[in-house]
C-alpha cells in the first residue's frame, strides 16, 4: 500500500533502510547520505506490505514546471510485484496535483551496469522519453542518462 509520509524522522528511516540495503545501487556513502538528509525536505511516497516498508520514492522540485523523480528504492526482495509501479504512479499523481507540467529522472546510461540497465528499463516502461545525456555530471565512467515525461 502506498502511502505519503510527512514526519522528517520516519523519512529518513525508510529512506536509509532501503538505501542501504540497495548497496549495487547505492554504494557511494555520500550520495547515499546525501539522499537521506534531503529527502526529509521533499513528497516522501512509501510502500508498506504489512508492517515493513517496502519501498520510498522522493520527488523534488528544480523549476517551476518541473519535479524530479529524485530518489527511489524497493528491497530486492520485494522486485518485480509491481511496488515501483505503484510507487511511481502516485507520484505522477502527486505532481499533477501541484500543477507540474515535466518529471525528469537521472540514471547512469543503458548499456555501462548491468543493475542499471534495469533501473533505464524501468523508467523507460513507465513512459519516460531520452532526453540526454551528460557526462560531465557524475564522470566519463558513470554518463548521467537524464529522462523526462510530459504530464498535461
Amino acid at each position: 500500500m502506498v502511502i505519503q509520509i510527512t514526519d522528517a524522522d520516519t523519512k529518513r528511516i525508510v529512506a536509509r533502510k532501503v538505501l542501504e540495503a540497495l548497496h549495487d545501487w547505492f554504494e557511494v556513502d555520500e550520495s547515499r547520505e546525501r539522499y537521506i538528509t534531503e529527502c526529509a525536505g521533499q513528497i516522501f511516497l512509501a510502500d508498506k506490505e504489512g508492517d515493513e516498508y517496502a519501498g520510498f520514492l522522493c520527488l523534488k522540485q528544480t523549476g517551476d514546471a518541473t519535479v524530479e523523480l529524485a530518489v527511489m528504492g524497493v528491497l530486492k526482495e520485494y522486485h518485480r510485484r509491481g511496488i515501483g509501479k505503484s510507487l511511481f504512479e502516485e507520484a505522477k499523481k502527486i505532481a499533477v496535483q501541484n500543477g507540474y507540467s515535466f518529471l525528469q529522472v537521472k540514471t547512469v546510461q543503458m548499456g555501462v551496469y548491468e543493475d542499471y540497465d534495469i533501473t533505464n528499463r524501468f523508467y523507460l516502461s513507465c513512459g519516460f522519453r531520452e532526453f540526454e545525456v551528460i557526462k560531465e555530471i557524475w564522470g566519463e565512467d558513470n554518463p548521467c542518462q537524464i529522462y523526462v515525461m510530459y504530464l498535461k
